[in-house]
């Protein structure tokens, strides 16, 4: 972890801009697209957004593979339960685009059984066996320790996404939060990022 003193809330992007629209307490906001970050900076909530790490959307499926899924193209078999994020959240946004990008958007979205409001869910459903497969960042497979397996996915889905940060204007903390985007900038805080899957800016 960048600073083990903060304290720290996760969620869909899309979630936590809301939050943050509603007055919801926050000091830094760290989002896996640059649309949310955007979004607040242009109703001047947030500083500038920057760019603080890249990540790479990949498919994962049960350890065990239960339905033989070793490509992308897999997943639009008849019967395959595929889970990805809702629509509003990167992730979801990030795999509906490489479906665009591999041609199979109406083969795979028939295949989906489930939409989830964060990425952490998604894990989750293919870890325990809901689904045969579901997208999800490389960094989320690497934390499920084992649980998954990843299946990269081919270079024209596109599969690299960028990750921002901003300070949120009504923080309470202002000082602490300028240290703490000071810190994940840092070549200390690239390290750590970079440790657990994260690529650089």
């Amino acid at each position: 972890m960048i600073d083990p003193n903060a304290k720290y809330t996760f969620g869909g992007s899309d979630a936590l801009q809301m939050q943050i629209e509603q007055g919801a307490p926050a000091d830094v906001f760290a989002a896996a697209s640059p649309k949310q970050p955007a979004a607040l900076y242009a109703k001047m909530l947030v500083d500038k957004p920057v760019e603080f790490a890249t990540n790479r959307l990949v498919l994962v499926v049960p350890k065990d593979n239960p339905a033989h899924i070793t490509t992308v193209n897999d997943i639009t078999e008849p019967g395959v339960k595929l889970v990805i994020c809702q629509a509003a959240v990167p992730c979801g946004d990030y795999a509906r685009k490489a479906f665009e990008h591999l041609g199979i958007t109406t083969a795979a979205m028939k295949n989906v059984v489930s939409q989830t409001t964060d990425v952490t869910q998604t894990v989750a459903d293919v870890a325990t066996g809901q689904a045969d497969a579901g997208f999800v960042y490389i960094t989320d497979a690497k934390a499920a320790g084992g649980k998954v397996r990843v299946i990269e996915l081919p270079a024209q889905a596109k599969p690299h996404t960028k990750d921002y940060i901003a300070l949120v204007k009504s923080g309470k903390n202002q000082t602490a939060a300028e240290a703490f985007v000071k810190k994940v900038l840092s070549p200390q805080g690239q390290a750590t990022l970079q440790a657990a899957g994260f690529g650089k800016p």
